[in-house]
């Protein structure tokens, strides 16, 4: 039996990906988490084989939520499902130990065949996704491959609208430090605002929206 573990801020995401895998008689769902903070509580509780976690939630995210499972329970897999389809993203998660990367658009066979693959070590990865980091060229880079990984977390808590308080208490980083990165995101992304960031990320694929 394959101990499956969902993690999502939408009670909807969950119930749907719940349903594509009841089916299987050899899955079973053994915990839901709706943040990476509960994600990480939950996998030491409840030892599950695979994680499925969303990249964009409350709290640290996907990101951050995926090393630190992945340092304090390294047989864990975990396959991102998300979303967002910047092609930075699977290189970054990839390299921090996630197992695969699905689209939300994902099929329910795409969802299962990456639940096996990682189940032997191997990696998946969305075709659509595979195909255009395989033909992606210099001109397809966004500004966004040059920030760092921790630059990279701050922008994900932006982004979901958190404050400077509320980042500095979850990273336990001081405020001044957080507003320290808030600005040197603004200067390498060349915007002087949050909404300009949060534009420029609806551009890029990184949050889902209307630029417009």
């Amino acid at each position: 039996m394959i101990k499956i573990m969902l993690v999502d801020d939408h009670d909807l995401v969950r119930t749907g990906v719940r349903r594509l895998l009841e089916d299987n008689p050899d899955l079973e769902i053994v915990g839901e988490a709706s943040s990476g903070e509960e994600a990480i509580t939950l996998v030491k509780e409840l030892s599950p084989d695979i994680v499925l976690m969303d990249l964009n939630m409350p709290g640290v995210g996907g990101l951050e939520a995926t090393k630190k499972i992945k340092h304090l329970t390294p047989k864990v897999r975990i396959i991102i499902v998300t979303m967002v389809d910047d092609i930075m993203f699977p290189q970054r998660l990839l390299k921090a130990g996630a197992s695969g990367y699905l689209t939300k658009g994902a099929s329910a066979d795409e969802i299962m065949r990456a639940i096996r693959d990682a189940m032997v070590n191997k990696r998946f990865i969305s075709p659509d996704l595979a195909m255009k980091m395989a033909t992606a060229s210099d001109d397809d880079k966004s500004p966004f491959d040059e920030l760092s990984e921790r630059e990279l977390q701050v922008l994900m808590m932006l982004l979901e609208g958190q404050r400077v308080t509320d980042i500095s208490n979850k990273l336990f980083l001081s405020p001044k430090t957080i507003s320290t990165y808030r600005s040197r995101l603004h200067e390498k992304l060349n915007v002087k605002t949050d909404i300009e960031l949060t534009r420029l990320a609806i551009e890029y694929g990184i949050i889902a929206g209307n630029p417009h």
